[in-house]
């Protein structure tokens, strides 16, 4: 990881570049990186350590460059631990963040919801979470630190900042619990309806173990999921990966323009 972090540590402080914020952009959300300025793209494939996911729609690379006049670190795509079975995939990577000095983690999703009146389309900001899967990135780390505290593992002020950021943007931000499932296969009608009783209001196959990573490292986090269908059940239709690259991108322009108002005020 040392060299990784020394070569992007280079071209970072050669384009003048000192970010403190970066973001992880999940399903079909890859377009955000096309409006980045004085865009540096580093390959994952050419970053030892990091993750080469295998989904479609994941690009794959971290973009460091400006958005909203902000210096900005972006990992386009991640691995999941349905790929490997590996829960601290993105570990490594969130690692080289922050020892290039990252201090706030935006993470996206792409995610189903259960609820009828969160449509697909709209984006959710994640309030808390719900380690349905049981797994943790965790295990098999020795220190005490392990014993990381998620009372309030999504950050309040950065909650309000979105909130604030949407409202500028013209969005409606309703704040939900995402349900962390291992995937690959979708849930069934049972598990959603399952998920709804136990408070959940999307449902998704990544993020949590990120959070969990980022709060291990001491990193400011919070999360927003695009809702891209609704859950197994709520239709009489099946699922599919291909609904999810569809509908990705309409809620992500929405996410998008709150992205520009959250970068330019806390980046």
């Amino acid at each position: 990881m040392e060299n990784t972090v020394s070569r992007i540590g280079a071209a970072l402080e050669e384009a003048r570049l000192a970010p403190k914020l970066a973001v992880v952009l999940g399903s079909g959300l890859g377009p955000l990186v096309d409006v980045v300025e004085d865009a540096l793209r580093f390959s994952y494939a050419d970053l030892p350590g990091f993750p080469v996911s295998g989904v479609s729609g994941h690009a794959g690379e971290l973009v460091a460059g400006r958005l909203s006049g902000k210096p900005v670190l972006i990992l386009s795509g991640r691995a999941h631990y349905y790929e490997e079975g590996n829960a601290a995939a993105m570990r490594p990577a969130l690692e080289t963040l922050k020892s290039l000095g990252i201090e706030t983690l935006i993470l996206t999703n792409a995610a189903g919801s259960v609820r009828e009146d969160l449509a697909p389309g709209s984006v959710m900001l994640i309030d808390d979470h719900i380690n349905y899967s049981g797994l943790n990135p965790l295990i098999g780390e020795l220190s005490d630190e392990r014993f990381v505290g998620m009372t309030a593992a999504y950050d309040a002020g950065l909650k309000q900042a979105f909130e604030d950021a949407a409202a500028k943007a013209g969005e409606t931000l309703p704040r939900g619990v995402y349900m962390w499932f291992s995937g690959p296969s979708f849930e069934t009608p049972a598990e959603i309806r399952m998920a709804r009783a136990l408070g959940a209001d999307a449902v998704g196959m990544s993020t949590v173990p990120e959070v969990i990573l980022a709060r291990f490292l001491g990193l400011r986090v919070a999360a927003c999921s695009v809702i891209t269908n609704l859950g197994a059940g709520m239709t009489g239709g099946e699922l599919s990966h291909q609904e999810t690259k569809d509908m990705a991108p309409i809620g992500g322009r929405r996410l998008q323009a709150i992205l520009h108002h959250l970068i330019g005020e806390i980046a």
